[in-house]
């Protein structure tokens, strides 16, 4: 099997199985010669990681997944090789940490309405020390035997605008590409599917994002045909992973096969050196 690079990972410290050590030496085994844990509004796992993948030989990037919005959608961006400890990214951090609670706080309401009696604190141990998502929610309540299964919580209950739900306040995508930027990282589009018009990707670049995630389990290979043709029509980079977290979502399948070259990577990276230089 050849070098595969994966840039769209998760672990405990958002909604994913394995703590940051645990899959470097997955991606080690794997195959995986490059990869980069995105966790959903942190970084806390990017520094254990890199650590780790020194000790093994793989080499670790910088990664997040932001959850922004634009034109009045949610949408989410990964965002690569930025400055890990940049004040101003590290504010905005903080800010997403506090609000994912606040959320999370509402929609355990709402399911206490629907006779769920699931509390904040249950949910929040199923967080750990990581941010709260919602599967940390649907694990609490498939502990507590309110539920048959995990993907019974979100077809019932916390799916987007389900009886549960609760959006994330707003943080616009603008934003969100000017602070990374300001950190020297890059931005991309994650897992677009089948969710844009071509005009509207059109205006979405113009917001100065980098590049696209092509390679996504949810792509096949029309999808990805189609987007590596937009990402060369409009001189963007190219992204993709495998969206790994393990556990309850039972996708293994997905790690070790899904992800990109090494050579788009060093594209990445002659991005960034081009970045500096103007």
């Amino acid at each position: 099997m050849h070098p595969i690079a994966d840039l769209h990972t998760h672990t405990t410290c958002s909604d994913g199985a394995l703590t940051p050590e645990q899959l470097v030496a997955k991606a080690q085994e794997s195959g995986i010669s490059i990869l980069s844990i995105t966790d959903h509004d942190t970084i806390e796992g990017v520094e254990r990681a890199q650590t780790r993948g020194k000790e093994l030989g793989v080499s670790v990037l910088t990664g997040i997944e932001m959850s922004v919005s634009w034109n009045h959608q949610e949408i989410h961006l990964l965002a690569y090789c930025f400055d890990q400890h940049n004040a101003e990214l590290c504010s905005c951090l903080e800010l997403f940490r506090v609000q994912r609670i606040q959320r999370a706080e509402k929609m355990v309401k709402k399911l206490n309405t629907m006779n769920l009696p699931v509390t904040l604190n249950d949910v929040m141990e199923k967080a750990a020390n990581g941010v709260v998502c919602r599967p940390h929610i649907a694990e609490a309540l498939v502990e507590k035997k309110l539920v048959g299964s995990y993907s019974e919580v979100f077809n019932k209950y916390i799916y987007d605008n389900g009886p549960a739900y609760e959006k994330k306040q707003e943080f616009p995508l603008e934003k969100a590409v000017e602070v990374i930027s300001r950190a020297g990282g890059l931005m991309f589009l994650a897992h677009p599917g089948k969710n844009f018009t071509e005009k509207e990707l059109a205006n979405l670049f113009k917001t100065g994002i980098d590049g696209i995630e092509v390679v996504h389990p949810s792509h096949n290979q029309e999808t990805q045909h189609y987007y590596r043709g937009i990402a060369n029509e409009y001189f963007l980079l190219e992204s993709g992973g495998s969206d790994f977290h393990g556990g309850l979502r039972g996708d293994e399948k997905n790690f070790g096969q899904v992800g990109i070259s090494p050579h788009a990577v060093e594209r990445m990276r002659q991005q960034l050196h081009r970045n500096k230089l103007m």
